[in-house]
């Protein structure tokens, strides 16, 4: 009987695999695609692939006087719109030299605070449901109705609040509306607590954030990580004391890093999460401040006519 030929045959391990993410896909919340290169459950490797949002802000901007761009400025982003048009609102101020009421700074920096607070309880929102926390989402979106309901009552609007201008804002907080910012603030004040323990307390949260998705200091620096992205790997920069702007320099402000809470620094999920909920109390202090300290007097709104001669000088 013929014996069967017996045959080596090497297989070559594989090391790594590549899996493909987006650019459209359930977890992400913009078009973006990744390439992800994977060593076991280990990220050796990343391609990004940025761009798929590009709406041409830029070259519309070019087409349009700086009160029309006011607009395209806001609208660059939902969350964080203000941030926006105050950073287009201060280069244009900055280029012809146009000084800002002092008041009109601090309404600033409470519309700025004030949707801090809200994009970071939004951003807890989704951290949680991407851990498979749906109940903790829904939490935390529900009372982030009522910085929204804020920011309608001072601006009209809840996103998109079309309040900074050129020179200024162009509505004032009221006496009557005082005590209804200071209530929402008293509210949150009382709420973080619950949300401290909720995601920095919870074993379940814990084990899916400690010691994942590092970023180390050295990294944050190197790679030019900025925001609370930053300072969650231990670098204590923030624009507002580094640089201060608006009325920060009057309001006092320190960096937030996860040590003042965790004692030490790992840059990992769990941090960002640290830096996140102690900068909504940080925010709510500075609103504090700012309601206290805030001048009365003029806001630096314009009539349309004072807008056309300021329209006549940029363009001159």
């Amino acid at each position: 009987m013929a014996r069967r030929a017996e045959v080596e045959v090497e297989v070559e391990e594989q090391r790594t695999y590549t899996i493909p993410i987006g650019p459209i896909h359930p977890s992400l919340k913009e078009p973006l695609q990744f390439s992800f290169d994977l060593d076991g459950e280990r990220v050796v490797d990343v391609e990004i692939k940025p761009g798929w949002n590009h709406r041409g802000i830029e070259v519309l901007g070019m087409k349009r006087n700086p009160l029309q761009t006011l607009y395209l400025a806001e609208r660059l982003c939902g969350i964080c719109s203000v941030s926006h048009l105050i950073t287009f609102s201060r280069a244009v101020e900055n280029a012809l030299g146009i000084a800002v009421p002092p008041r009109a700074e601090y309404i600033r920096v409470i519309i700025a605070e004030l949707e801090r607070i809200h994009s970071h309880i939004l951003w807890a929102g989704v951290a949680a449901h991407e851990l498979g926390f749906d109940t903790l989402l829904h939490l935390t979106w529900r009372v982030r109705e009522q910085v929204m309901d804020i920011l309608e009552l001072l601006t009209g609007n809840r996103v998109n609040y079309a309040l900074v201008t050129i020179g200024g804002v162009r509505r004032d907080i009221t006496k009557e509306q005082e005590p209804l910012v200071r209530q929402a603030l008293r509210y949150y004040k009382d709420l973080l607590e619950m949300l401290i323990d909720a995601f920095l307390h919870d074993p379940t949260i814990e084990l899916r954030t400690r010691d994942i998705g590092i970023l180390s200091y050295k990294d944050a620096l190197e790679l030019m990580a900025v925001g609370p992205t930053t300072r969650a790997s231990g670098v204590k920069k923030d624009i507002r004391v580094d640089q201060p702007y608006l009325a920060y320099p009057d309001l006092e402000i320190s960096p937030i890093t996860p040590d003042l809470f965790r004692g030490e620094v790992h840059g990992d999920v769990y941090d960002k999460i640290i830096v996140r909920l102690l900068e909504i109390e940080q925010s709510i202090g500075l609103i504090e401040q700012a309601l206290e300290k805030m001048p009365e007097g003029e806001i630096g709104y314009r009539t349309k006519e004072e807008m056309t001669e300021l329209l006549v000088r940029i363009k001159e």
